[in-house]
């Protein structure tokens, strides 16, 4: 890894959302991806997490000194406050945060809220203004509403999981978190809309995010074509059916070339590339409703000429003919890849022990509003003298709670 990257940058205009107070509730992707996304751009993010474990993804995949280098990047820019969300004393500490706060962020099973007087009408009650994001594996109402839904579950019901294999084997999974991130960007969205509604109005609202109601805003055409044709669209590997031609051709060198030919004008320059004027010029094939017919001719004449060439042999013809194409990543290819670091992609961070750790930068990228940077992901409770100082708690009164285990500071 190229170390030499600059530092993420520090807007000096806090960015966008610099002022917005955004108290967070919840745990490991859905809600907390939403409001690290706000934290980038400037909100004040106070993350609540339970003492003595905090967020389970503080413990997630690789550690390093004991905490997930994951957290580095869910985290960065918030504020830690260890409370106890089960005893009364932690929920009316909430209330005090709710008072002034803009918005609120939980991804609990419905009706968690509610039963710890935290609910919209206890919240809204006391500020009218909050705006609440609640996100949730099948949202606040349905019959399936009180089902624990994680993204996996959300990705299948979706629709999404039916589609993600090779014909006539096991579906599998997107490697990462697809569901709960996609419930996060339209969580973000709605927290946005309702900002500009609540600009004009002055009332704040709810917004009710199911994971599998987002991940199936992203399906695209299949249900207006089941509803006209019966069509059950069914798992087709790396192709996209219905497009022609798209897909994963083998090189000589084992790897792979992603090829999207399937523009009118764009095919017929791929056509000319690989040499095969013949099928570029027939006029059956100028339209994609043609090409889709004979798309199994066109994946072999275009696989027998990758599988001549080597990935980047055939990345190079087509880059000439300017034609959309591209290899595989893994995170190696990216971490070495020079656009990835022209685009600020790659930022090295340095961790409160002194050493750099790279972490994906921000996007989007604004212009005269860009996100960064500002501190890093926070220790257990790191925040939590400071926040209830802010609230007008005494030292004395802290360190009560504190005795009760009610909250907690800043734990190794």
């Amino acid at each position: 890894m190229d170390t030499t990257s600059s530092s993420p940058a520090k807007p000096a205009n806090g960015g966008p959302l610099a002022g917005l107070k955004v108290i967070e509730l919840g745990q490991l992707i859905a809600g907390p991806f939403a409001a690290k996304t706000l934290a980038d751009f400037g909100a004040e993010v106070i993350k609540i997490e339970p003492p003595g474990v905090g967020d389970p993804l503080r413990k997630w995949r690789l550690l390093k000194d004991g905490t997930s280098v994951w957290w580095q990047v869910q985290s960065r820019n918030k504020r830690s406050l260890a409370l106890d969300l089960r005893q009364a004393e932690a929920q009316e500490i909430v209330r005090k945060l709710a008072l002034d706060a803009d918005v609120l962020i939980e991804n609990f099973r419905p009706g968690a809220m509610e039963g710890w007087g935290l609910g919209p009408e206890d919240l809204q009650k006391i500020n009218p203004r909050l705006i609440m994001l609640r996100i949730s594996g099948y949202g606040q109402t349905g019959p399936y509403r009180d089902r624990p839904g994680f993204g996996v579950v959300a990705e299948a019901m979706s629709g999404l999981r039916h589609l993600t294999a090779e014909p006539g084997r096991v579906p599998v999974r997107v490697g990462v978190s697809i569901g709960d991130t996609l419930a996060s960007l339209h969580g973000v969205i709605g927290i946005l809309m309702a900002l500009h509604h609540r600009s004009s109005h002055g009332v704040g609202q709810v917004i009710d995010v199911a994971l599998y109601e987002a991940v199936f805003n992203c399906m695209e055409s299949l249900l207006p074509e089941y509803d006209a044709f019966g069509a059950v669209r069914e798992a087709a590997g790396s192709a996209l059916p219905g497009i022609a031609p798209t897909n994963a051709y083998r090189c000589s060198d084992g790897g792979y070339a992603l090829i999207a030919g399937n523009g009118d004008s764009i095919y017929k320059r791929l056509m000319n590339a690989i040499g095969r004027e013949d099928l570029g010029n027939d006029p059956a094939l100028a339209d994609n409703a043609g090409r889709v017919k004979r798309v199994v001719e066109l994946d072999d004449a275009i696989g027998q000429w990758t599988a001549q060439r080597t990935v980047a042999e055939v990345l190079a013809v087509l880059d000439a003919a300017s034609v959309p194409a591209g290899r595989i990543y893994n995170i190696a290819d990216i971490a070495a890849d020079p656009h990835y670091k022209a685009r600020g992609m790659l930022a090295q961070t340095r961790m409160d022990d002194g050493s750099l750790l790279a972490l994906p930068g921000i996007v989007p990228k604004l212009s005269l509003t860009p996100g960064g940077h500002r501190r890093n992901a926070p220790a257990l409770g790191q925040d939590t003298d400071a926040v209830l100082h802010e609230l007008g708690l005494t030292p004395a009164q802290i360190q009560g709670l504190k005795d009760k285990g009610i909250v907690a500071g800043t734990q190794a």
